[in-house]
């Protein structure tokens, strides 16, 4: 078998095994951490909205600053010292779990460092991949990485399930800090030699807000870049608030178990991995910019099945479930493959950080408010209905692309320049 592409980039396919571990351990806490809150410390809907706003709160407070500071510094050292902090902090679940202290708070409180670490971890980790990738090669890296998502997703949390089911959530989550030391261990032995980030001459200001401002300016002066942005800032907003009370709606609604849960959360990696696999062939196929609005219009569409899932007997209720979900994560990850390695491309190096640190900071800043916004509407006006809002508003995201320049673009743009130019 002759392998081709990204296959034979050594340093690539480090990155590549070790965020493919970490993110298999992720899938397992994605699925562990909110089912400790509701079967062990019995949370009511908002608390559980809470806790799942905290996780993305970091993303709000840090990741303007963090984005500086990335595009200052060598952001492989960043993501290694991230990878450590992140399994430290997971480790503390079993280990509290077992000595009997394992509380609401602390469970809110881990949740807030291990977010915190992983701001610094993504946009490091995003503004790191073009700089051992060629930019013909960020589509086809991006859909390995996602691909490996995916992945992890089937396997992950079908385990996971199991695991919670037999042994319980808090061991579960044990092993997801394991992989983070794993991944700190990938990119330590990483051979090619990461060059401190060069700052244009008449850009080399210390000041962290002027800083900050540029890479706001720049986001939102490009047409691209920002409706990129609010169109997946509303996405996650209503997603989040869909996410925030799904456990509670399927575990109490439906009355599923841990496994069953872990079974339909696996046709999301098949989706995925669906996605990863065509997103690149997709855009060739029908422009990138209906890509972009079909992919989100199709994952809103979809999710209505999640609420009407309960009109229908169990079995039937499961398939319709797993359904939604297969769809949903394809449509995710072909739009978040394209997007992605357009906005990359279309960035000069030195507006790396700070770019990928604006639109983190509007995209995940959503997340909380849409977590706390399911957790209120849950408890006021029950989970079904939620779920029913949260699905319609994500159609609005397709709309943002639709009525701007984005939906008539045929294939990523080539020159950065252009873009830092209509960013002036």
């Amino acid at each position: 078998m002759k392998f081709t592409g990204l296959w034979k980039h050594p340093d690539f396919m480090k990155l590549w095994t070790g965020q493919t571990l970490s993110m298999f351990g992720a899938q397992i806490t994605t699925l562990a951490l909110p089912l400790i809150a509701a079967l062990m410390l019995e949370v009511n809907a908002v608390q559980m909205g809470l806790l799942t706003a905290i996780g993305y709160l970091p993303y709000i407070l840090f990741s303007l600053f963090v984005g500086v500071w990335v595009d200052q510094l060598r952001r492989r050292p960043i993501m290694i010292l991230t990878d450590v902090i992140r399994g430290i902090g997971l480790l503390v679940i079993p280990y509290a779990a077992w000595e009997g202290f394992l509380t609401f708070e602390l469970l809110c409180t881990i949740s807030f460092i291990v977010g915190t670490a992983s701001v610094f971890f993504d946009i490091a980790y995003m503004s790191y991949l073009p700089s051992i990738v060629k930019t013909e090669e960020l589509v086809e890296g991006n859909s390995k990485l996602e691909f490996s998502n995916s992945a992890s997703q089937i396997s992950g949390q079908a385990i996971g399930g199991a695991l919670v089911q037999i042994l319980s959530a808090p061991l579960a989550i044990l092993i997801n800090g394991v992989t983070f030391f794993i991944s700190a261990f990938t990119l330590i032995i990483i051979k090619r030699k990461e060059d401190k980030p060069e700052l244009p001459e008449d850009k080399e200001d210390n000041n962290v807000f002027q800083n900050i401002r540029d890479g706001l300016k720049f986001v939102f002066g490009n047409t691209i870049l920002s409706r990129i942005t609010i169109a997946t800032g509303l996405f996650n907003l209503f997603g989040l608030a869909m996410e925030a009370i799904y456990i509670l709606y399927v575990t109490r609604e439906l009355d599923l178990s841990p496994f069953v849960l872990g079974l339909i959360f696996t046709m999301s990696g098949v989706g995925a991995m669906a996605g990863a696999a065509i997103a690149g062939k997709v855009a060739e196929k029908l422009s990138l910019g209906k890509t972009l609005v079909l992919s989100l219009a199709l994952a809103g569409v979809f999710y209505l099945l999640v609420p009407v899932s309960s009109l229908f007997p169990a079995t039937l209720a499961i398939i319709t479930l797993m359904a939604a979900q297969f769809i949903d994560a394809a449509m995710i990850v072909i739009y978040n493959i394209n997007q992605r390695s357009l906005r990359t491309a279309i960035t000069p190096d030195h507006l790396q950080g700070r770019m990928n640190a604006s639109l983190r900071f509007i995209i995940f800043g959503s997340i909380p408010v849409g977590a706390m916004l399911g957790g209120i509407l849950g408890d006021a006006i029950g989970t079904q209905w939620t779920l029913v809002i949260g699905a319609a508003g994500m159609l609005l995201s397709a709309g943002v692309i639709l009525t701007s320049s984005v939906a008539k673009l045929d294939k990523i743009p080539e020159a950065p320049a252009a873009a830092a130019e209509q960013a002036s």
